[in-house]
């Protein structure tokens, strides 16, 4: 049942947290940005929210793990390999105004999908050792 729920929580932060976080004038309402952009916004938003439904589905209709922490890995993954690799293609998370959303000194998305990236992997591990 742990991992039902560790693995709900972090569906949670990329299926719903994130949305809530970003449908709002910083990002996909934000009227310094190009259409083309909020287009791949808005994309992410709900390819992320579908996936999101589709493992909450498989995790408690279906009794399944390990399909649901692979995605929530990549999901993560990619927004921690994105961060990282921000000087290479000149991204930031830094609003326009300079801001930047932290906690405890720590950028939110770093320290939010970093703490849930290594829920999925300790989820998918318990479920691999339990094969």
């Amino acid at each position: 049942m742990i991992k039902k729920l560790l693995i709900t929580f972090g569906i949670l932060i990329y299926a719903v947290g994130v949305p809530i976080l970003e449908i709002n004038s910083t990002h996909v309402f934000n009227p310094e940005w190009t259409p083309h952009v909020r287009i791949h916004e808005v994309w992410q938003l709900l390819t992320n929210s579908g996936i999101g439904l589709f493992c909450l589905w498989l995790v408690w209709q279906k009794q399944k793990i390990f399909v649901p922490s692979i995605l929530g890995l990549l999901i993560t993954g990619s927004f921690l390999l994105a961060f990282i690799s921000k000087n290479l293609y000149g991204g930031s998370m830094k609003y326009l105004d300079g801001s930047e959303k932290t906690l405890f000194g720590i950028n939110i998305g770093l320290l939010g999908f970093g703490i849930v990236f290594l829920i999925f992997l300790y989820t998918l591990s318990v479920e691999r050792k339990n094969k």
